[in-house]
């Protein structure tokens, strides 16, 4: 058995593109489980029209510490966000701010929803899985 399995899984998908220049996430190991190359159709203003995904897995009860680090390393403009959900849980990142909420808690997710608006994320990129 593996440390991931041991103490539950997390997933979730970062957008390389969406990292500030500079910022360097090393704080919570993670899985890469598949990096894709995209062409993507809805790009905001100031993001780019291909995008590399990185497919990843955590131990669930890095959770929270991985969430104070990505919101350090995410570009503040833009529209970005990543989102990854544990067994329970649904966490969506942006820069500076993190949300966290029971997963299919659908006033929750409405909220952080109306958020991501606030800060430029188009509403067809507001579709994530939790």
């Amino acid at each position: 058995m593996t440390r991931y399995e041991e103490c539950g899984v997390l997933s979730g998908v970062l957008i390389g593109e969406s990292l500030r220049v500079g910022s360097v996430l090393n704080s919570v190991p993670l899985h890469v489980t598949s990096v894709r190359r995209i062409e993507v159709g809805d790009a905001a203003d100031g993001q780019p029209g291909r995008w590399t995904l990185l497919d990843f897995q955590a131990p669930e009860a890095d959770a929270e510490r991985l969430a104070e680090a990505i919101a350090g390393c995410l570009e503040p403009t833009g529209g970005w966000y990543v989102n990854y959900n544990t067994t329970t849980e649904a966490f969506v990142v942006f820069a500076g701010r993190v949300f966290r909420y029971p997963r299919g808690d659908a006033a929750s997710r409405a909220e952080v929803q109306a958020y991501g608006r606030s800060v430029g994320v188009p509403d067809q990129q507001l579709d994530w899985e939790d």
